[in-house]
Order: C-alpha cells, then structure tokens, then sequence
C-alpha cells in the first residue's frame, strides 16, 4: 500500500554565488500520508552543514534560522537516516514529493557528499510540475511561490514561509486536495 512523503528543505544559502559552490540541507520538514489520504505524521530537524557551517546573514533571514539551531543539530549524515527510517523509505510502495526538482537534487548532492545511498529517491515525484500538467495542460510553468498558489488553492498559509515543516504542510494541503489526480511511476 503507497505511502507518500511530502517534504521540504532548507538550504544554506547567500546572496550570489555559494562558496565552494555547494549549498547544504539545514531543515528537513515532512509529511506522512498513507493511501487513505490520512496523515500519519511529521518530521521536523534541523541539521549542521559541514562545509561552511556558518548561516549567512542573508539566509538567517530568509529562513528564520538561527546558528544556534544549526550548531545544536545533528550533522546530515545522522539526520537523513532518520528522515529515511521515519518515512519508511527503502520501501518501493513509498513516494517521496516535493515541490520542484531542487529539493531532490539538495538530497541527492548531501547524500553523495556523505557517501550515503540514493536509491530511495528513485520513487521521487515532482508536484510542482504535475501540478502544471493539472491545472494547465502543461502548456504554461507554474507562477508565483509556494504561498500563492496554496492561497490561490483555497488555503491559508499556516506557518512561516522558507520554513521546511511549514512548506511541506502547506504542499501537503494541494497534495490532499488533488489526491487522487497525482501519477505514481
């Protein structure tokens, strides 16, 4: 029976490029959703970048993320395979979604920059551009953030926006929405 992670993440970031050019995950926030469309839980951790592990100011305001929080967390090795226990990952009846594919590709470069293995991600789903496919034939690229299309969904925007348990939750509102629209390969 399919089970879905709907997830987000934070990012170290700058304004322009990124030393070494190499962003790292600071915040995993997930959703759990069986088959039924119930929600089975959340995830919410914060994680120490390695590379550069101080926040630029810049990104402390983007996300709300302090460097005490980052500082306290466990490095992305010792998170991911939490992540991946929780959500039941290693499971072939498990998707994982986010909203675009720069999600994927943070995890996929953290994963390979911690020798861990991606093979999970191969049941790895695009909302955003299925979403496009939904609502516009694919003819046209979603506009607008996150909480616009949530709020132009019907929805109020709950949480704080570039927050990963906030986003996640919000996405998991047009998940549940669209619920039986989703194509799983």
């Amino acid at each position: 029976m399919n089970n879905y992670i709907i997830y987000d993440l934070e990012a170290t970031c700058w304004l322009g490029r990124p030393p070494k050019g190499l962003n790292e995950v600071i915040e995993i926030g997930a959703v759990r959703i069986n088959a039924y469309g119930d929600v089975l839980g959340r995830f919410e951790r914060f994680v120490k970048p390695t590379i550069n592990p101080l926040l630029s100011g810049f990104c402390k305001k983007l996300t709300s993320i302090s460097q005490q929080q980052v500082n306290s967390a466990q490095t992305f090795d010792r998170v991911v395979i939490e992540f991946m226990e929780w959500g039941d990952l290693f499971n072939e009846e498990t998707y994982v979604c986010s909203w675009g594919n720069n999600d994927k590709k943070l995890l996929n470069d953290d994963c390979h920059l911690h020798n861990i293995d991606t093979d999970w991600l191969d049941n790895y789903v695009n909302l955003k551009d299925q979403y496009d496919r939904l609502k516009h034939n694919g003819n046209s690229h979603v506009k607008g953030t996150l909480k616009k299309i949530v709020i132009r969904e019907g929805f109020e925007f709950t949480g704080i926006q570039h927050r990963a348990i906030s986003d996640a939750e919000n996405l998991a509102k047009i998940f549940l929405k669209y619920f039986d629209e989703w194509t799983f390969v």
